[in-house]
């Protein structure tokens, strides 16, 4: 995507961006390491960096606290600008999902800016093992204290301490029933210790370098992570977009608007790659926001 980077006095602000809304990005459940101000701007820690972002009046984006060159080499690919949104909502309107009815087309158009995120990958796996039976403030808040006290500082902005996720080798080393009381992960604590240690000790488990199924079937072998948060991590940790991550909400919507009738979970998986194709992570961030904030299927 082409863009145009201003450098104003405080601030940089970028012009051109198309299929890019910041509520869609932040608000679609693929992030948890944002808030939402007053003034509804966001503020964004990833990455060991802080930025302020928020649209003016004429929907450009406005970036706080950032150098030019760290928008360039890091921000830019964080959100994905280098893949063309108009393009992928394009090659979706070709799936036997978008022929059937209206679901997809309206899915795309309430959920027009969503970009997924290309996200650090052991905050990514640590986020959504903590994700499991779990919901959006409680994670958000235990990623907190988890950074609070086991990452790095990283600056005071607008009189609050932001620190970095923590390390996989300071994880590892962690007491479980530390990170359980302080960072009130519940049952998760021993997960996060334990896949931390092998995020460490087995490296190849991990490789970002693997298919999509030797990958996937790897995750599954560490504690905390099962299909739906395996397909989560690679969604939004490896940019792995043939995955379809089966929550609640999207076995719902499956059913409502597509087959008519309750199935499993894992023939809801097959029946993503029957309507969406290779799209199919994409079509199931659209289709996921568009329910959840629609309440449909409930």
């Amino acid at each position: 995507m082409k863009y145009i980077i201003e450098k104003k006095e405080d601030y940089l602000l970028i012009k051109g961006l198309k299929d890019f809304n910041l509520t869609h990005i932040f608000e679609c459940g693929q992030a948890f390491r944002w808030e939402k101000t007053q003034d509804q701007s966001y503020i964004v820690i990833a990455f060991g960096k802080v930025i302020e972002l928020k649209h003016d009046v004429n929907g450009d984006l406005i970036v706080f606290n950032s150098s030019e060159n760290d928008f360039i080499n890091i921000w830019h690919n964080y959100f994905d600008l280098n893949r063309d949104y108009s393009k992928l909502k394009n090659d979706l309107k070709l799936t036997r999902a978008y022929s059937k009815n209206d679901s997809l087309k309206d899915a795309m158009n309430f959920g027009y800016g969503i970009r997924i995120l290309n996200q650090e990958k052991f905050e990514t796996i640590i986020s959504f093992i903590i994700s499991a039976n779990n919901q959006i403030p409680r994670i958000k808040n235990s990623i907190r204290l988890l950074s609070e006290n086991y990452g790095e500082f990283i600056e005071e902005y607008k009189g609050n301490k932001y620190y970095s996720f923590p390390k996989a080798e300071v994880l590892a080393k962690a007491d479980p029933e530390e990170v359980k009381e302080i960072c009130r992960v519940g049952f998760r604590n021993t997960r996060i210790v334990d896949c931390s240690e092998m995020y460490i000790g087995t490296p190849e488990i991990f490789d970002e370098n693997l298919d999509d199924l030797t990958l996937g079937n790897n995750l599954l072998t560490v504690p905390g992570i099962g299909p739906k948060v395996r397909d989560c991590i690679l969604l939004f940790g490896y940019a792995r977009g043939e995955t379809f991550p089966v929550d609640v909400w999207v076995k719902r919507l499956m059913e409502t608007l597509y087959i008519g009738n309750t199935l499993p979970n894992s023939k809801i998986l097959e029946e993503g790659t029957n309507y969406f194709g290779k799209l199919r992570g994409y079509a199931q961030q659209y289709l996921f926001y568009y329910a959840r904030e629609n309440k449909i299927g409930k």
